[in-house]
């Protein structure tokens, strides 16, 4: 019975087999990582850089167009009513506004409200004190627009019952243009250095393919696939591409902590609370899983185009 055990021979399955290479083929390429560790920074360097500016500048343009959303004062429409507009009349007025499709928000301020807004302002509170209790302000209606500014405001204009209708939404398209222009600038960088780190890590890979040549040739003669020898080298590339990812995650982390309490002592001295909005963790795993594939996509490249030209070839 012992003798019959003994003779058993065990067969992996296929899937189990595919299973251990792949999982072989990915510890023996964080291995070669690790046995050239100044060669693999110095490539894991440079991609990082190559995507560390393109998101740097992404976050920038994040961070203005965030502030420029803090500034939401901007797109509403002060309508300032004439003196002979009471309250009730400036209510009803507010209340007709509300109900137009293009109007998002109507706020009705009162000339108490005006004042005491202006008596919380110390530069101004000499002169509020200095007026009294005669309230020269008018009442306002403060438009918020939900479709176009400028045809809102040409509305409002249009009024009988208002004195003047202050709007200024010329810098804040220019801004919008601006920042269109950026996000395309953002997206020309990302793909020149993204072709960039993916050339680098196509060479890195080459150059180990190159030491091993004569281990890829036995291994093309007994028959291996090209998967089964492409495989290491994939990973390899993958695991270039993580470890960029985070190097480029760190760096512009360590970028953000620097600039942080400067940006905030000088948005403090302008009266804001704006605070430097740094990369979260959906995209800090977005730019792991990029890098890991350019990685992955620059050994691929490199590997198919070496076996492709080292084949063997019946005669």
């Amino acid at each position: 019975m012992s003798e019959a055990r003994a003779g058993t021979v065990v067969r992996a399955s296929p899937l189990g087999t595919w299973f251990d290479h792949h999982l072989y083929s990915l510890v023996a390429s964080l291995g070669r990582v690790f046995r050239k560790p100044w060669a693999a920074l110095l490539t894991i360097a440079v991609m990082a850089l190559a995507l560390a500016l393109p998101l740097g500048l992404w976050l920038v343009l994040g961070n203005v167009e965030r502030l420029a959303g803090n500034i939401e004062r901007s797109r509403e429409i002060s309508v300032f009513l004439r003196q002979d507009v009471d309250a009730a009349r400036a209510a009803r007025l507010a209340d007709e506004l509300r109900a137009r499709g293009n109007i998002g928000s109507v706020e009705h301020v009162t000339p108490e409200q005006a004042l005491e807004s202006l008596r919380a302002d110390d530069s101004l509170a000499g002169i509020v004190d200095a007026v009294g209790d005669d309230n020269p302000l008018p009442h306002a209606l403060v438009v918020t627009p939900a479709g176009d500014e400028l045809m809102v405001a040409s509305s409002l204009q249009q009024l009988p019952e208002a004195e003047l209708v202050q709007h200024d939404a010329q810098w804040r398209q220019r801004l919008d243009t601006w920042l269109r222009f950026g996000g395309r600038v953002t997206w020309v960088l990302a793909a020149l250095f993204g072709l960039g780190a993916l050339l680098v890590v196509g060479n890195t890979v080459r150059l180990d393919i190159q030491s091993r040549r004569e281990e890829i040739g036995v291994l093309q003669l007994l028959g291996a696939t090209d998967g089964f020898i492409r495989r290491p080298f994939l990973y390899l590339g993958a695991w270039y591409g993580l470890a960029a990812g985070a190097l480029a995650v760190a760096l512009l982390a360590a970028a953000g902590f620097a600039l942080r309490d400067p940006l905030a002592e000088l948005a403090a001295s302008y009266g804001s609370r704006f605070a430097l909005a740094g990369i979260d963790m959906r995209w800090t795993l977005a730019v792991l899983a990029v890098a890991t594939v350019l990685g992955w996509l620059g050994a691929g490249l490199v590997t198919g185009h070496f076996l492709r030209q080292t084949r063997p070839t019946e005669t």
